[in-house]
């Protein structure tokens, strides 16, 4: 994702006075646009679309890390055996 420096980051006050303008900019380019107090960044706008990207990623990564830390553990076993208990518990 690549920022534009001089459209992308914008003191808070121009976010109050100029929102609907803002919010379209973020929907419309799919950039985030990083808000400043005083001279430093302050909070990020983001789409709507791009948070759900970032979280489904996020969860994943979340599973991924569970998963190789249950390797890492021993917390494994054969994907037959799994497969059975869970045609069982299914009732397949």
């Amino acid at each position: 994702m690549n920022i534009s420096y001089k459209e992308d980051i914008l003191p808070v006050s121009e976010l109050k006075k100029n929102t609907r303008r803002v919010l379209e900019q973020v929907r419309r380019t799919q950039r985030p646009v990083i808000l400043t107090v005083n001279g430093k960044a302050n909070s990020v706008l983001i789409d709507v679309d791009s948070y759900e990207k970032q979280m489904k990623a996020l969860n994943l990564a979340g599973m991924l890390l569970q998963a190789e830390k249950d390797i890492t553990e021993s917390k494994i076993r054969p994907v037959d055996s799994f497969l059975k208990e869970f045609k069982r518990d299914q009732n397949l």
